[in-house]
């Protein structure tokens, strides 16, 4: 990944004295595993980082030695205690803490996947998340998920939640990926979109992000106004046309956010 090392020589540029390259690649050595890549050789996570050999060694081999990472053999992979590192978000955000419960509680009462998602970048992130007995949901499904932010219901309605400067400096720089026939891409026809979320205070998203999955969700505001997150519930097309969706859905999950809202602080 050539972004890898432009960024740091950007950022180092300005921030030289308050920039850690180390860490970085640190960071982009344990992102570079995951689902598709679960274990890598050494060449392998180097020319996937665009980064050299010598360097990414030391990297892995220090997180072999903090536990973070397993050898076996040639390969290297991550180990369970990589969720220290989410754990400690997870548990230093109010949001996660009291939201992980409703969002069980919903998914048993509604048989359908029910998260929660932050905005990070140009992405949505859950980080609470609960499915159904026997469910079903997208491909790399719970918490930690991402979603493109402009393609997703949790996604649109965060989006819509900044203010009027950051939502089109957020059109301007974000790098739309046509993800399925259904994704939209237009920036007029996004910029009405979230202008019916904001007016509406939901999004109703049908298989822009994954064929056969749609997905309906609204905001969560603290209690001084202020939107923090997005809760979402999400199924098959088979099991509900949109219609049913506003209809069986979206009343509970405005209640929800009404309710939960004191406790958000």
């Amino acid at each position: 990944m050539q972004k890898i090392t432009g960024q740091i020589e950007e950022i180092s540029k300005h921030k030289a004295d308050s920039f850690s390259e180390a860490l970085v690649r640190g960071l982009a050595v344990i992102n570079a595993f995951g689902s598709v890549h679960p274990a890598m050789t050494l060449s392998e996570v180097a020319a996937k980082l665009a980064l050299p050999r010598a360097t990414v060694r030391r990297t892995l081999l220090t997180l072999v030695h903090l536990g973070y990472m397993r050898l076996e053999g040639r390969l290297f992979s991550l180990r369970p205690s990589i969720l220290r590192l989410a754990t400690a978000y997870l548990g230093a955000d109010p949001v996660s803490t009291v939201m992980q419960p409703v969002c069980e509680e919903l998914s048993m009462k509604l048989g359908v996947t029910c998260s929660v998602a932050v905005l990070d970048g140009q992405e949505a992130v859950m980080i609470a998340y609960a499915c159904p007995r026997g469910g079903y949901g997208m491909a790399s499904e719970g918490i930690g998920l991402r979603l493109p932010a402009l393609s997703s219901a949790v996604g649109r309605v965060l989006v819509s939640g900044l203010d009027d400067g950051h939502r089109e400096d957020f059109l301007d720089h974000v790098d739309i990926k046509t993800v399925t026939p259904y994704t939209v891409t237009e920036r007029a026809h996004l910029q009405k979109l979230l202008m019916d979320v904001m007016n509406e205070r939901y999004a109703l998203v049908d298989q822009e992000a994954e064929l056969g999955f749609r997905s309906l969700a609204v905001p969560l505001y603290r209690h001084n106004g202020q939107m923090v997150a997005a809760l979402n519930v999400g199924l098959r097309v088979e099991l509900a046309t949109l219609k049913e969706m506003k209809k069986k859905f979206l009343p509970r999950l405005k209640e929800v956010s009404a309710l939960i809202q004191e406790q958000l602080v």
